[in-house]
């Protein structure tokens, strides 16, 4: 399968120069991927809303250059980031073999996010993945004579070399990942979109992001996954994964926001419990987390409306409602129990 990923492009002296840009959304998984196995295959099968509102702007500017090295420079709104260029450089080591011509340019990364970088709201999957739609632009350019649906699936395929995530972001709506005989033509090697049908009260389901903490996180997500080759509850949890989206399928068909809740917010919290219970463990979560689950399960009580929660790999919270919800009485509630300094994005899933 991986050689219908081959760059047909003749090796050659090229003299192109120019650049490519793109936008690339960040997103939400409902069915978490915790733990894979080498070249970036997940343990289990996940699913996820793409975003539309928090996304990467990515600009590649390339240039001919006569050495043998890889050569990139990555600029994030302006300022150089050396830090960042150890994971490209790695990236391109991994997808060289399907972008021959990877060694014979100058580049630089010039990239954008609308939302804070490394907090939690899989800024990885949206920067890789708009990285990963750059180069196959290029390709095109350089070529590559990709038809549109082969593109899409390339840049999947490349983008889950660079963050497993990433391959999600690449179609809009709801995507899957991972193999499983529960979706038809689901791979290890791409994400597809969602293949069967969709109640329409989960088209155009809101998310609005209460950014609890800004920083970068102390356990970056890549550990994360390594701790999960020896932990004891793995087995446990790929299965429970498995069998939450099976039990998902048919909620997204009927609309059962009651199902829909109880699943995504087991898989929230099944995820921070891998991470609490690992060796070393650790904790994402912040005090004002816990006490945003708490004020969410709270207000679902008493004011009976449909208003869910998940989480990344991260402190902050994504709440989840109908997009017909009335979401300012529950933000009043926040601003109320909640540091009013706290930012919420307000995103639509699709």
């Amino acid at each position: 399968m991986v050689e219908t990923f081959k760059s047909n492009i003749q090796i050659s002296d090229f003299d192109n120069e120019g650049s490519v840009s793109a936008r690339c959304p960040s997103n939400i998984a409902l069915i978490k991927y915790w733990g894979k196995r080498e070249p970036q295959i997940p343990m289990n099968p996940s699913l996820s809303f793409t975003l539309t509102e928090s996304y990467t702007e990515t600009e590649l500017r390339f240039k001919p250059k006569a050495s043998t090295d890889f050569a990139v420079k990555i600029f994030m709104d302006g300022e150089l980031k050396n830090d960042f260029s150890p994971k490209i450089l790695k990236f391109f080591d991994r997808i060289e073999a399907y972008l021959p011509f990877l060694r014979k340019f100058e580049f630089e990364i010039h990239t954008h996010n609308t939302f804070p970088h490394s907090s939690g709201i899989a800024s990885s999957a949206s920067g890789l993945g708009a990285l990963a739609f750059c180069l196959t632009d290029l390709e095109n350019i350089l070529g590559g004579e990709l038809s549109e649906n082969e593109k899409l699936r390339k840049t999947s395929f490349l983008a889950r070399l660079g963050s497993g995530s990433a391959c999600r972001s690449i179609y809009p709506g709801i995507t899957v990942w991972g193999e499983t005989e529960l979706v038809k033509d689901s791979s290890d090697l791409y994400a597809i979109p969602y293949p069967y049908e969709i109640h329409e009260i989960f088209k155009g389901f809101r998310d609005s992001i209460l950014l609890i903490d800004e920083g970068e996180k102390q356990v970056s997500s890549t550990v994360g996954h390594q701790l999960m080759e020896n932990h004891p509850y793995a087995k446990t949890r790929f299965e429970d994964a498995k069998k939450n989206l099976q039990q998902l399928i048919p909620v997204l068909k009927s609309g059962d926001l009651e199902t829909f809740g109880k699943i995504v917010e087991h898989e929230a919290l099944s995820l921070h419990a891998m991470m609490m219970t690992s060796d070393p463990y650790f904790i994402l979560m912040k005090p004002d987390t816990v006490k945003v689950i708490d004020l969410i399960w709270s207000f679902r009580k008493t004011a009976f409306v449909p208003l869910f929660f998940t989480l990344d790999a991260g402190a902050n919270i994504h709440i989840l409602y109908p997009n017909d919800y009335d979401f300012d009485s529950f933000a009043k509630e926040l601003k109320d129990r909640i540091s009013n300094k706290k930012k919420i994005i307000q995103d639509l899933t699709f």
